[in-house]
């Protein structure tokens, strides 16, 4: 078939009608030959009449059909576009100026209409760019200037403001603040970050632990960090994403070579075939007349209108039903892919979960109860500007309802413990088991340490709610499953899919926790982009076609190397959108199996019309080469094989997934 680059091409004198130019010359094409075909059975309009309105129909549809061919011809190839023309033009020379136009009609609109299905990709080069700020603060011999990053050296020192993008990946020199790495390991919880002696120094950033190095394109909290740069721009984490997903936008699918080659073998056979046709009678006991009419029957009856169609009208018949349901699918290769996966690979975050840390326990210690535990976090929870401190009032105003509560004072963040506030004529303190150990001198209680290491081992985040000299209790959070999670994983089991497989930036414990609970059956954790990537070409070597179900721009790379990439729409990123390959706009993750039964009924009628618009060829050109029928016959053959193939595609309009 005709390439999408090949109809991109709009001359400035039509610029006018925008990028979906083709779709209104395939409808005016349209409009005309029904105009010609209607003036055609009124008997007193002249001949002539339904002619022009054939021939100014056919200029319309062969429009975009000759850019393609023409650019084609100067390559050295004769490919299917060139054998419409010529196939028209043949119809036309023996005054079948109907048929000729309504190939010409039927080949464009198909065209149009999946180009224009497919108008939104091929952008995420430019959304994963932009995550990079364009400038860096740096300090160099005591001196602060603003730089491109693009200047940055190794060893430079950045500085990084409250609430910005960080510039560079590096080492923490001084500072501490909570970073939301979603953009680069899709972690759910932004991460507490602060500086080490021991890190310095060090040059080898993988060698580094977490909490003391930043990626490029993360952002930073409410702390001023100063960072010392430990790789140049073109070298960073995003940098690596960026040509991840470059390297996968290159590489043609198997689908995409196959038809290529066919395309490239088929049309100079088959015009090779009418050629020598043209010269039967100087064989065989004909006119030359004869030989050319036996020729361009033969040329209709193998031209490949309805095999040129079969595959693009059920591609938009099935995109068509797929957008009502809230599926965005972007042409025909993923709609044909996704119902051959044998595996599916789920991102974590705002995919499986919802994206964003949830208040999920509150356990008095002692005598005390759950409303003095509650309404301690809240005080101070609400000075607090980290990240989690949200999650923890709002869960709790949930759970207590309106009641007043007398507002904290005085808070101080000690750095990579907790908080402390002065509130009721009290001293609290909120934190993880270091804070106490270091505040009391003494280990935290047996039962408050087991229930913490319980729910960790769950993959809450905990922590310690603690007042003057008493253990109030413990409060988690974490970030918990869609409600539709389970469920959508139960289907995908029963469509027999049997291999899902979550890949995640949190740690082992969280991964293995949320799987166990919505039927995973492989949880991967700890991965950063490049990371799920090889999971992924490792997945597509044990069972070949695999879909990739994200929502981030850390699984960009991974949705492009995965057979298909799927985006959950409203929650995900622009990239992640524009990367994937199908988008879930309505965020429902329960239109995952719809998506994929439908693929599959999709994938079935084009086998269908495959073997009916080839079937057709196979019977139609012995039948016109022998002289069994005559053009008329074979023409209403082929228009009828082509009725037939658009009627079969349909059918996916009205797709229902079966109960």
């Amino acid at each position: 078939m005709a390439k999408q680059e090949d109809h991109d091409y709009v001359p400035k004198y039509i610029k006018f009608f925008g990028e979906n130019t083709e779709l209104y010359f395939a409808i005016t094409s349209g409009s005309f030959w029904i105009l010609g075909v209607a003036f055609s059975f009124i008997s007193s309009v002249p001949e002539i009449t339904p002619i022009i309105f054939f021939i100014i129909g056919g200029l319309f549809g062969a429009y975009f059909t000759l850019i393609s061919a023409r650019k084609d011809i100067l390559k050295g190839k004769f490919q299917i576009d060139f054998l419409m023309l010529f196939a028209a033009l043949g119809a036309t020379a023996l005054g079948k100026y109907g048929e000729g136009t309504l190939l010409l009609f039927l080949f464009s609109l198909g065209h149009a209409l999946e180009h224009y299905a497919m108008k939104r990709a091929r952008k995420s080069i430019a959304a994963l760019s932009d995550l990079t700020p364009p400038m860096a603060i740096v300090r160099r011999n005591g001196i602060v200037t603003e730089i491109s990053i693009e200047k940055l050296e190794l060893g430079d020192i950045i500085i990084i403001k409250p609430n910005s993008k960080i510039a560079a990946d590096g080492v923490i020199t001084k500072g501490t603040s909570a970073v939301n790495q979603a953009p680069i390991t899709g972690e759910s919880v932004p991460v507490d970050k602060y500086p080490s002696e021991k890190w310095k120094d060090e040059s080898n950033l993988t060698k580094i632990a977490s909490e003391h190095r930043v990626f490029a394109g993360t952002i930073n909290g409410n702390g001023l960090l100063e960072v010392k740069v430990l790789k140049q721009s073109k070298d960073s984490t995003l940098s690596r994403l960026i040509n991840l997903v470059k390297e996968a936008e290159t590489q043609k699918s198997p689908t995409q070579q196959l038809t290529d080659k066919f395309e490239k073998n088929y049309v100079p056979l088959v015009l090779g075939l009418v050629f020598l046709l043209c010269f039967g009678f100087l064989v065989i006991d004909e006119t030359f007349q004869e030989s050319f009419y036996r020729a361009m029957s033969v040329l209709i009856a193998a031209s490949p209108c309805a095999l040129a169609i079969s595959t693009p009208s059920a591609v938009l018949a099935g995109i068509a039903r797929a957008a009502r349901q809230g599926v965005l699918i972007k042409g025909g290769r993923p709609l044909e892919d996704l119902g051959s996966v044998h595996a599916i690979a789920f991102d974590k975050t705002g995919t499986l979960t919802q994206g964003k840390p949830t208040l999920t326990h509150a356990i008095p210690f002692g005598k005390n109860t759950k409303e003095q535990l509650l309404k301690a976090a809240i005080a101070v929870e609400k000075l607090s500007d980290h990240p989690l401190a949200d999650a923890i009032v709002q869960g709790a105003e949930k759970e207590l309802g309106d009641i007043t509560i007398l507002p904290a004072e005085n808070i101080t963040s000690l750095t990579a413990r907790g908080i402390q506030a002065q509130w009721d004529g009290t001293t609290v303190h909120i934190g993880n088991r270091r804070l106490f150990e270091e505040l009391t001198e003494k280990k935290v209680p047996t039962e408050i340490h087991e229930k913490m290491t319980e729910l960790e081992s769950n993959g809450h985040t905990s922590m310690i709610v603690y007042q003057d000299n008493t253990y109030l209790g413990i409060i988690s959070v974490m970030d918990i499953s869609r409600p539709e999670a389970a469920s959508t994983l139960s289907a995908l089991k029963k469509m027999g899919i049997k291999k899902m497989i979550m890949l995640t930036g949190d740690n082992q414990k969280v991964a293995d926790a949320i799987a166990k609970k919505i039927g995973i059956t492989d949880p991967l954790g700890s991965l950063l982009p490049e990371e799920k990537v090889n999971a992924i070409e490792k997945l597509k070597k044990e069972v070949g076609t695999v879909a990739m179900v994200g929502d981030g721009v850390n699984d960009a790379p991974a949705m492009v190397k995965s057979t298909v990439g799927i985006a959950m729409g409203a929650a995900g990123s622009d990239v992640a959108l524009e990367t994937a390959d199908i988008a879930l706009l309505a965020d429902k993750l329960d239109n995952l199996p719809f998506a994929i039964g439908l693929s599959r009924k999709a994938k079935h009628i084009i086998k269908q019309n495959l073997v009916i618009s080839l079937g057709m060829v196979a019977i139609l050109v012995p039948l016109t080469i022998t002289g069994t029928i005559v053009l008329g016959l074979a023409v209403i053959g082929h228009e009828g094989s082509t009725l037939v193939v658009v009627l079969n595609a349909l059918r996916l309009l009205s797709y229902t997934p079966s109960k």
